[in-house]
């Protein structure tokens, strides 16, 4: 394997503490997670206290100040141990981004040092029933009524809907502008008419909580109004190069994972009085695949190094996403069969890896959306 070198020590030190806190704080109590559909909120403000949520962000805000390499790390381990319905990620690196930089001081004062501590956890609403990757399409609006805006619609599939304190939604404030017209308002859970749907069963990522969030016209002060009305889109935009890497590191790291999974257990098993690894067919699977692994591997801690150096542009991203995802599916279905019926039980965490992985080809804009981001370069 090509030695990596994106990461400094004080990275992999960071790495070995997080580990700990999966063994400790996660491990022990995942299965029931998943069973009730949901992680307990404690495992939020552990993850807290040690450091682990918002940490590229301000000191002043709670954060510890520090680069992305640090979230890598996060959805590496996240990854590579299969407790992906942790909702970490979306909290700490896709809403409290939008906080930090859209947000005015009231805002940035009052969510993110609650965000840090874990008292708080952050959604971002902008799928809805008839909206998914087309953002133009959503039929949320506000209207302005004094100093306030008036916030009416529903979203759909919104990850840590039920447990969230405040939700970034994306609504309409000029229908008739198109993708000029729509606005990001921070909505708090205790905000009379916002309330939330039941929690939806998915295939996989089953401890996530997601659900459906309804707002029925919803005052909202205008200080919570981020960044300038009618340049919600344009906000949108520019996070979701970071977005996307997000998705394609966990992809890259449970595809490493689900191969170390498997070549472990092609030794151990045997048929016919050999072990599965010993067989051509094995040997020469898990040999491509850990090939199109590596080359996937150099191909985001590039993009990693691009995107920390403010280079990435959004069609490398969109690449990284495809790409990954595609594999993520190639390889956890490939590592099932592999498997054997065993492939096929819950128990083994390559079954639940291969749940998990069906949805990185839809969110953070479907596959078939990244393949025409970069279809406009050629």
């Amino acid at each position: 394997m090509i030695e990596r070198d994106l990461y400094s020590e004080d990275h992999e030190l960071f790495r070995d503490s997080f580990r700990r806190f999966l063994a400790e704080e996660v491990r022990p109590h995942y299965d029931a997670w998943e069973d009730q559909g949901y992680v307990d909120r404690d495992v939020w403000r552990k993850a807290g206290a040690l450091g682990f949520l918002c940490p590229t962000m301000p000191e002043q805000f709670g954060g510890a100040g520090v680069d992305r390499l640090y979230s890598a790390v996060i959805f590496e381990e996240i990854g590579r141990t299969g407790f992906t319905g942790l909702g970490f990620g979306l909290h700490s690196d896709i809403v409290a981004p939008y906080l930090l930089a859209y947000g005015n001081d009231h805002v940035k004062a009052h969510y993110l040092p609650a965000m840090a501590r874990g008292d708080m956890i952050g959604a971002i609403a902008m799928s809805e029933p008839a909206a998914g990757s087309d953002l133009q399409g959503i039929r949320t609006t506000a209207v302005r009524e004094g100093d306030a805006w008036v916030l009416s619609g529903s979203k759909t599939f919104i990850t840590n809907g039920w447990h969230c304190d405040l939700v970034i939604v994306v609504a309409k404030t000029d229908p008739k502008l198109g993708a000029k017209g729509i606005s990001l308002f921070v909505v708090d859970a205790g905000m009379a008419g916002f309330t939330k749907g039941k929690r939806l069963k998915k295939a996989g990522l089953k401890a996530q909580d997601t659900a459906e969030l309804f707002f029925d016209n919803v005052r909202v002060p205008e200080r919570n109004l981020l960044g300038r009305p009618g340049e919600g889109f344009i906000y949108l935009m520019q996070e979701l190069a970071w977005e996307r890497m997000q998705i394609a590191i966990l992809a890259v790291a449970v595809c490493e994972a689900a191969l170390e999974w498997t070549i472990e257990y092609t030794r151990q098993r045997k048929a016919f009085g050999t072990e599965i690894i010993g067989f051509q067919n094995t040997r020469f699977t898990l040999a491509e695949l850990k090939t199109e692994v590596q080359i996937a591997r150099v191909f985001v801690d590039r993009c990693m190094a691009l995107l920390l150096a403010g280079k990435l542009d959004a069609a490398t991203a969109a690449m990284a996403k495809y790409s990954t995802t595609e594999l993520q599916g190639k390889v956890t279905d490939a590592c099932v069969q592999l498997h054997g019926g065993y492939g096929y039980m819950w128990e083994y965490p390559i079954t639940r890896a291969w749940a998990d992985a069906r949805v990185q080809r839809i969110y953070g804009g479907t596959n078939e959306i990244m393949k025409e981001i970069i279809a406009r370069t050629l």
